[in-house]
C-alpha cells in the first residue's frame, strides 16, 4: 500500500493510496478542520486502511462506491476472495453510498444489506465538515457507475482513466452510455484534478486538460467515431 496526498491551502484532504495487485486506487477524502472523511472503493487490505485511518487521527463517516466490480468493493471473482466494504463495515459500521441502480450488485457481490447503503442520484451531495462531495453518475463501465466530483477534484473510479477508459465489454456494460458519460466529464474544467480508480497511465493523476491532451476517447465528439474505435 502506498499513499500520496496533496497539501493544499484549503481544507480538504485528499489521499491516493495504491493497493492490491491490479493497481487499485483507494481515496480517502474530508475535511482537513473536522477530520471527518470518506473512503472511496476500500478494497484488499482492510486493515491497512483502518491502521492508516487512525494514525492520521480520522474520522471515518461513509463508504463510497464508484461501482460494483470486486476489485473496488470486495468479493469473490475468477475463484479470489477480496476483502472490501463487508470487512470494513465490521469494524467501522458505516453507511455506503452507491449509485441507485448498482445497489443490486454492490449488494450481490459484498453480501451487504440495503440497510448497510444509502442509494444516490446524480447531483446529491455528502457533506463531510465543510466538504461537499457531489456525486456523479456516469454508466458504461456498469449501469450505476459513478464519480465523485469534490472542490476541482474529479475522483472517476473506472469510467476515465489518465490514458483510457473502463471497458465496455463486460456484462451490464454499454458503449453509448459511456460515450456520453464521457462528453459529461469532458465538459469539466479543464484545472480539474482526475484520480482515477486504477493505475493504469503512465502519471497517477493529471488535470482534465493535460488528460484531453493525452486521452483519445475525450477528443471524440462524434458517437459514430466513437463506435468505430469501440469496435461495435
Amino acid at each position: 500500500m502506498s499513499a500520496a496526498n496533496w497539501s493544499e491551502p484549503t481544507d480538504l484532504i485528499i489521499e491516493q493510496i495504491e493497493i492490491g495487485p491490479m493497481q487499485n486506487y483507494t481515496y480517502i477524502i474530508g475535511s482537513r478542520e473536522t477530520r471527518e472523511v470518506a473512503i472511496v472503493d476500500p478494497a484488499w487490505d482492510i486493515d491497512a486502511l483502518t491502521k492508516h485511518l487512525a494514525e492520521k487521527d480520522y474520522t471515518l463517516k461513509a463508504a463510497l462506491a464508484t461501482h460494483y466490480h470486486p476489485d473496488h468493493v470486495g468479493g469473490s471473482f475468477s475463484g479470489h476472495n477480496v476483502e472490501g466494504i463487508a470487512e470494513l463495515m465490521a469494524i467501522s459500521p458505516v453507511k455506503v453510498y452507491c449509485h441507485k441502480s448498482e445497489a443490486d450488485g454492490i449488494k450481490k457481490v459484498t453480501e451487504i444489506s440495503d440497510s448497510d447503503m444509502v442509494r444516490v442520484d446524480s447531483g446529491d451531495t455528502l457533506k463531510l465538515g465543510n466538504i461537499e462531495v457531489e456525486f456523479l453518475h456516469t454508466p458504461g463501465h456498469t449501469p450505476g457507475s459513478q464519480c465523485f466530483r469534490i472542490k476541482n477534484t474529479l475522483v472517476s473510479g473506472d469510467t476515465l482513466f489518465i490514458n483510457g477508459c473502463g471497458r465496455v465489454d463486460l456484462p451490464g456494460s454499454n458503449t453509448d452510455d459511456m460515450y456520453h458519460s464521457l462528453r459529461k466529464l469532458a465538459d469539466l474544467p479543464d484545472d480539474t484534478l482526475l484520480l482515477p480508480g486504477h493505475n493504469y497511465g503512465h502519471v497517477p493523476n493529471a488535470t482534465m486538460g493535460e488528460t484531453k491532451d493525452m486521452n483519445v476517447h475525450l477528443r471524440i465528439d462524434n458517437i459514430d467515431t466513437w463506435h468505430d474505435i469501440m469496435g461495435h
